[in-house]
């Protein structure tokens, strides 16, 4: 009879610990042995909790889209779902055509259910209005196979719909510009939602609306660092291994497979789940399947920076009424967009403070990169100048870099990641899951870890009980 199971998990972001959990706490007679491999200092990769103005604040990812089921189930099976906060309902601006305008509501990925709301924020002049709302009369046009998110929208909505609200969603979401992002793969629901629709406002009018149970985004008090303590807890029979980098991954005679470690040592593994950027999984997989490799390798990254900055209430001429604005892309800013964290999250409120995450960079844009940290707030706080009156320079800031973070689902996703899935058969054993493939986000992380970590589980039930000493008792 087979030993059990040991399980390598390569990479200790989200995707590795949310993979581990999921593997331990299978509802299996056997649960596997997990090993859990991470190269850098600390678990959680792009999650991180600072401390601005003594308000823990998120660096990397500040909130969870709760509406995925593997989400709700991991949160309370954490103990942690009756204790996740929602967003301010204000909603969001958009800073466009020289002035902060509200965000219209009820749109899908910037994509607008109502148009009169967009003439009544000023977002569009009413000749952008009356183009948009052409669409209605327009015929269909032909799209290729597998079309930008521009060749879905900008015919049907409009030159400035689709620059000063769609493209500025997109680069608070993914980094990414419309014209290069798959709709197929990064927007699947407008995708699908619109695919063969001749009008766009007509059926976005008719969708079908779920009843909203709750927010759709939330938060925890204290940062998301409690969501990675409490994985990292629940993970105490796995072993945990920080500063272990993995330098090789082959396959032995016997179908298993030896991971090398930077410091010499091999593991001997069953499976082996790699849930590191697309980059890296490309260079351990080079040799095992080269093809493979050849389609992660070309799966590009966008390097993105956050930073917070806290200003006294005073110092803000201008009324922080909601909860950020978005930038779009043809405006020409530094900024892609600020989330106002004291308005925000009402665990963030304070009486004196005001304290402000901006982001920079996205597809196309690397100014940040060549600059200093006092420079990228230097430029920053300029921006802040316009867009709210900031007066003086922030009494504090934090500066986290993000090089390489964000994959782009740029046109021909979906055939790199099928030729991916297919050189992996011949490899059983092997796993690739992480924001690179099937949803970025932490909550498209989560959903991606349960299904490969059952993945993995069905994989070894059927080995085992293709086992002729397992049949014959």
């Amino acid at each position: 009879m087979r030993s059990t199971q040991h399980v390598v998990v390569v990479g200790g972001g989200i995707s590795g610990l949310a993979t581990a959990y999921r593997l331990l706490h299978a509802a299996v007679d056997d649960a596997p042995r997990v090993t859990l491999l991470e190269a850098g200092p600390r678990l959680g990769g792009k999650i991180a909790t600072a401390t601005v103005a003594g308000l823990p604040v998120d660096t990397g990812p500040d909130s969870l889209l709760v509406r995925m089921p593997a989400v709700r189930t991991l949160l309370d099976e954490l103990g942690l779902a009756d204790q996740v906060e929602g967003p301010s309902p204000a909603g969001a601006y958009v800073w466009t055509r020289g002035a902060l305008r509200p965000l219209p509501p009820a749109s899908l990925f910037g994509v607008p259910e109502k148009l009169l709301p967009l003439l009544t924020s000023g977002l569009v002049t009413p000749l952008g209005l009356l183009r948009a709302g052409a669409d209605i009369v327009l015929p269909r046009r032909e799209l290729p196979a597998d079309p930008t998110i521009a060749e879905l929208l900008r015919y049907r909505l409009g030159d400035q719909v689709f620059d000063r609200l769609v493209d500025p969603m997109l680069g608070g979401v993914h980094a990414g510009r419309a014209d290069r992002l798959s709709a197929r793969s990064a927007v699947p629901e407008v995708m699908s939602l619109l695919e063969g629709a001749r009008s766009v406002y007509l059926t976005m009018r008719r969708r079908e609306k779920k009843p909203a149970n709750g927010p759709a985004l939330v938060s925890l008090p204290g940062g998301m660092s409690r969501l990675l303590d409490a994985l990292v807890a629940a993970c105490a029979d796995a072993d945990l291994r920080t500063g272990s980098a993995v330098t090789s991954i082959r396959r032995d005679d016997d179908g298993r497979y030896d991971v090398t470690l930077d410091d010499g040592s091999v593991l001997s593994a069953d499976d082996v789940i790699i849930t590191t950027p697309a980059y890296t999984a490309a260079t351990l997989l080079a040799d095992l399947a080269p093809t493979a490799a050849l389609a992660l390798a070309s799966i590009e990254y966008v390097d993105v920076a956050t930073v917070m900055l806290s200003y006294r209430k005073d110092q803000v001429r201008r009324s922080l009424d909601r909860t950020g604005f978005l930038v779009p892309p043809v405006d020409g800013r530094f900024l892609v967009g600020c989330s106002w964290l004291t308005s925000k999250w009402g665990h963030l409120a304070h009486d004196t403070r005001v304290v402000i995450r901006a982001m920079v960079g996205r597809d196309g844009d690397r100014r940040w990169l060549a600059m200093t940290d006092d420079e990228m707030v230097s430029a920053i706080h300029t921006e802040l100048v316009s867009a709210i009156g900031a007066a003086d320079a922030p009494s504090e800031v934090h500066v986290q870099r993000w090089p390489a973070a964000m994959p782009q689902y740029t046109v021909g996703h979906a055939d790199r990641l099928a030729t991916i899935d297919s050189a992996l058969t011949a490899i059983p054993g092997i796993h690739l899951t992480g924001a690179a493939y099937r949803g970025v986000g932490l909550a498209g992380c989560i959903s991606q870890a349960a299904r490969t970590a059952t993945a993995v589980l069905d994989r070894h039930d059927s080995t085992t009980h293709d086992d002729p000493f397992v049949t014959a008792r």
